[in-house]
């Protein structure tokens, strides 16, 4: 660390990658996140893996020192403070301190944004002109995304994998989905061998097994090919203080285990007067649409080079809370609504093409929309969307 930190010192003026600060006592805490966001976007464009803002040093490369949080928990403490305001609670790889002859200097690892994800800061996108801090133009930001355009991470092919690394159940429930979807096929489909099928059904490529198939149909044992991405819903029950109450983990084949994360979901009846009448209208408390249709599109819109899981939060008060990771690529669910139409690209095309033609999904764009309206006829609470750390 003291060969980084002489050779940032060595730097003839800041760039776009570098930033110092005196911070002799303290340091303004939006700034520094505003300055987390420009440099790690900035790392990304420049190709670089990280950033460094520096603590302790004057903008003429003199050392001052700081005494910004002396307490080691303190400033470690800082890297969640950071995650909680930035896209996918991304923070420092790591703070270093660094004991230099004229002072205490505090080096700041910022890792670069993950390709195809600007970093934004308390819902804003920061970038640099040369020294300066500045909003990220819109040019940049649009170069970040488009680096993701040209692959699909769902579409990639396995040569090492077969079709003997697929779930035997799953195929068989796979067939029956295609069925229902396709039934002007069904006559001609029963005949076609499990390669076919699986080809047929936009599950390989040419007879190579992709990263969609293993997600979909592997077996629990495969799930290693999709490393290190993780293939596991994780179900959660909270009672009414938010306290865990029960849990179970769920991996490939996701074709089967939707279903077994749904049977998890306590299937309680809700009764509510209708206006003009004494007898009580009896529903189920969650409408199987709704549950399905969240959990099948977290699958299919997930980020799955962030490595995060999809999360499904039961609470015993009467609310499902689903979670995947990952930027909302249209933007807001208002958009959604009022378009009423298919999302113009997406980030796993190969998995959602898959997932349409089992029977999971639709890509005509209503099913966010179709959400509000059941929920509306049922006179229950209509979705909520949190897309902060989208």
């Amino acid at each position: 660390m003291n060969e980084i930190l002489n050779n940032l010192l060595s730097l003839h003026s800041e760039s776009e990658i570098a930033e110092f600060k005196e911070a002799r006592n303290s340091f303004d805490f939006n700034k520094l996140g505003k300055y987390f966001s420009a440099l790690s976007n900035e790392a990304n464009l420049k190709k670089l893996k990280c950033a460094w803002l520096v603590f302790g040093v004057k903008d003429n490369r003199t050392v001052v020192g700081s005494q910004f949080r002396t307490n080691l928990q303190d400033l470690q403490s800082l890297k969640k403070e950071i995650a909680d305001k930035t896209t996918s609670r991304l923070t420092f790889v790591d703070i270093h301190e660094i004991e230099h002859p004229d002072g205490r200097v505090l080096l700041f690892e910022i890792p670069a944004a993950p390709q195809g994800l600007p970093i934004a800061w308390d819902g804003h996108y920061y970038g640099r002109d040369g020294e300066s801090l500045g909003p990220l133009n819109l040019e940049e930001i649009e170069r970040i995304r488009r680096q993701n355009r040209a692959s699909d991470w769902s579409a990639v092919t396995l040569p090492s994998a077969s079709i003997t690394d697929l779930e035997p159940a799953a195929i068989e429930q796979a067939r029956e989905n295609f069925f229902q979807k396709n039934p002007k096929l069904v006559q001609e489909a029963k005949q076609w061998d499990i390669a076919t099928f699986l080809n047929k059904a936009k599950l390989t490529i040419n007879g190579q097994i992709t990263r969609a198939a293993i997600l979909l149909l592997g077996k629990a044992e495969s799930s290693h090919f999709l490393n290190p991405a993780s293939a596991t819903i994780t179900w959660i029950l909270k009672d009414r203080d938010g306290l865990e109450r029960d849990y179970q983990h769920f991996g490939c084949p996701l074709l089967l285990g939707v279903d077994e994360v749904f049977h998890k979901i306590r299937p309680l009846k809700y009764r509510y007067m209708k206006e003009g009448t004494l007898f009580p209208e009896e529903v189920e408390q969650y409408d199987p649409y709704i549950i399905r249709e969240a959990l099948n599109n977290a699958i299919a819109h997930q980020d799955y080079e962030l490595g995060g899981k999809i999360t499904l939060v039961e609470f015993e008060d009467g609310r499902l809370c689903f979670s995947n990771v990952g930027q909302f690529i249209p933007g807001s669910v208002e958009s959604v609504i009022q378009t009423d139409a298919p999302e113009s690209r997406y980030r796993n095309r190969f998995l959602t093409d898959a997932m349409v033609n089992l029977n999971m999904i639709d890509t005509i764009g209503s099913g966010i929309r179709k959400m509000f309206l059941i929920q509306k006829k049922r006179f229950f609470p209509l979705p909520e969307y949190d897309l902060k750390n989208s």
